[in-house]
Order: C-alpha cells, then sequence, then structure tokens
C-alpha cells in the first residue's frame, strides 16, 4: 500500500512539474511575442580648431537602450534610456491605435517639429546629427540657453495618422514646452504641429509649427532682456520636402523661430547619394542667424562619407567648415562607428 501511495505522489509531482514547465515555456514566448528590446551606441574622434585651443578628443556620442512592449495588437509601451555622460530617461509614452487612421500617445516622447527633430540619430547622416536650426529651435542640444537641452523631446499628448492611403500624414499635439524629465514651469502649454504630403512614392512636402511660451531657465545674450523664470513668446514654424530614390537622397527644409522679441531664421539641404553598395557620399549646406536683426549668422558646409558595413551599422568620416558672421572662420574633423542592435 505504502509502494501505491508513494508511486501517486511520484507522478503527481512528475505531473506538476511538467505543467509548471509548460506555462513558464508559454510566460516566456508569450514575453518574446510582446517585447522587444533594441539599442545603439555611438563612438567617435574629434578634431576642432575653433577658438585659442584646439580639441582633439575620442568621444562617446549615445549609448541608447529602447524596449517596446505590446500589450495587446492595439495597445503599446515604449522606453528610451541614454547611458552616455549623465545617465537620463529620453522617452517614456504608451499610445493606443483607436482607427488605422487615429493613434493616441501619452508620455514623453520626440516634439514633432521640422523634418529632422523625430528622425533618429542613427538614420541622420551628419555626426553632428540635426542642422543648427533644428538643434536650437527644436531645443536639441541647448544651444538657445532659454529653453536648454530637451533632446527635441517634452511632455504631453499626441495625436497621429496617415489619411487617404499615406497621402497624408499629420500630427498634433499638446505639450508642456519645458523639456524632459522636468514639471512645466507656467500654466501655458504649447501646441505642437506637423502636416506632410505625400504626391510621390519618393517625394513628400509639408510643414510644422510650435506655438507656445517658455519660461526661461537662463539667460541668454540673443535675449537679454529676458531673465531667469521670465515667460515669453517661443514660436517656431518649417516648411521643407524630402526625396527618396535608389541613387540619391534629399532633405531640405527652412524654418523660422520668434523667442520674445528677438526673430531667427535657418535653412538646410543634407543630399546622401548612393554611390555603390552601402557607401554613401554626404554633402550638407546648414545656414542658421539666431538674431536677424543684428545678423549672428553662421554657415556649416559639410562633406563626408558613411560606409554601412552590417545593417543599422556604420562607420562615417565628415568634414566641416565653419563659416561665421562674427568672430573667426574654424575646422572640424569627425569620424564615427555606429553599432545597433
Amino acid at each position: 500500500m505504502r509502494r501505491i501511495l508513494l508511486s501517486c505522489i511520484l507522478l503527481l509531482a512528475v505531473y506538476s512539474l511538467k505543467a509548471q514547465d509548460a506555462r513558464l515555456n508559454e510566460v516566456v514566448n508569450t514575453l518574446k511575442d510582446r517585447i522587444s528590446l533594441s539599442g545603439y551606441a555611438q563612438l567617435g574622434y574629434t578634431f576642432d580648431d575653433e577658438g585659442d585651443k584646439n580639441s582633439n578628443t575620442f568621444d562617446i556620442k549615445r549609448v541608447i537602450f529602447m524596449a517596446r512592449g505590446q500589450i495587446t495588437d492595439k495597445w503599446s509601451c515604449y522606453f528610451m534610456y541614454s547611458f552616455a555622460n549623465t545617465g537620463k530617461i529620453l522617452e517614456a509614452y504608451t499610445e493606443y491605435q483607436f482607427l488605422p487612421q487615429l493613434t493616441a500617445r501619452v508620455g514623453q516622447f520626440k516634439t514633432m517639429y521640422s523634418i529632422e527633430n523625430p528622425m533618429s540619430p542613427c538614420f541622420v547622416e551628419l555626426i553632428n546629427c540635426y542642422s543648427q536650426a533644428v538643434s536650437y529651435l527644436a531645443g536639441s542640444n541647448g544651444s538657445d540657453p532659454l529653453h536648454t537641452s530637451s533632446g527635441g523631446r517634452d511632455l504631453g499628448i499626441l495625436i497621429y495618422g496617415d489619411l487617404f492611403g499615406k497621402l497624408l500624414n499629420y500630427n498634433l499635439a499638446l505639450m508642456n514646452g519645458q523639456g524632459i524629465n522636468v514639471k512645466d514651469r507656467n500654466n501655458q502649454k504649447d501646441v505642437v504641429g506637423s502636416l506632410m504630403v505625400n504626391p510621390l512614392n519618393w517625394l513628400s512636402v509639408g510643414g510644422s509649427f510650435i506655438k507656445g511660451k517658455g519660461c526661461a531657465v537662463a539667460l541668454s545674450s540673443i535675449n537679454p532682456e529676458i531673465a531667469v523664470g521670465d515667460n515669453y513668446t517661443r514660436n517656431r514654424w518649417a516648411a521643407g520636402a524630402t526625396i527618396k530614390t535608389k541613387p540619391i537622397d534629399i532633405r531640405t527644409e527652412y524654418l523660422g523661430g520668434k523667442d520674445g522679441q528677438i526673430k531667427s531664421n535657418g535653412y538646410y539641404a543634407t543630399v546622401s547619394a548612393h554611390l555603390f553598395p552601402k557607401f554613401d557620399l554626404i554633402a550638407s549646406y546648414d545656414y542658421f542667424n539666431k538674431n536677424k536683426a543684428v545678423g549672428d549668422k553662421q554657415t556649416n558646409y559639410v562633406a563626408g562619407v558613411q560606409y554601412w558595413f552590417y545593417p543599422k551599422c556604420r562607420i562615417q568620416a565628415q568634414y566641416t567648415y565653419c563659416n561665421r558672421h562674427q568672430g573667426e572662420n574654424s575646422n572640424l574633423l569627425q569620424a564615427q562607428l555606429q553599432v545597433r542592435f
């Protein structure tokens, strides 16, 4: 009797372990289907002869980790973290697709201003990434002291989608206007919108805008009348086009902005010529005037090459001649290695 009882207990234990193993495999397989992880690193070398002392250094541009969770077929969440320099959360949001033409997003994400700003640095051709105008007006790199650096991101709610068989792509958002990882510093919200028209498979044209009020976080020599903590008019607009063909890609845009009473404008045109498989020749004209009243402008001329040695992995080399209206001109030599998984 004892042997029979012991055998029954062992059989039950084995069955229980097999059931638990099956459930564990089911959970693991479900997680593999629902969660995707990715990341990339951009490491480089920079020589810059601006000013009295030359800069000559190896550097880490970006080290990014990304995770996306597919909660349901229509509901997802996304997380992006930067490990370079001081670690910080770049993006954290959830979104739900109500219709094929309407998706709502809530959280922290890229501001849909300009063609360039929403683009990932993984695919932007220039090592310095965005043009001067986009960097300043979108708050990408801290070149605007009033707004400081936000990585071109903000907190808010966004609706977006494609209409008429992807003929039109729209984005409309209500955002803090203060940047990432901070609360709004005033009671006014920014309205951000963009509309792109795709009349041909290889051509897109459109524009974008930001209309809002900023709250100054630091002093700026461009706007000396705006003190720290002051609310000020912070409006932007842009119009441009992209051309994508097998032999060549072109991205061009004209941008304008108004901070308080100071107006700025800029223009860029970036060309990527696909000379050989996996090998591109890069050229860019990049003009920006921070203050149209006094002509505080700079034009960058960029030439370089890039080689895609593995999917989404590349080596880049570029030369930039910086032509300043105020101050001395300078030269910039850069190389960059990008790896992504």
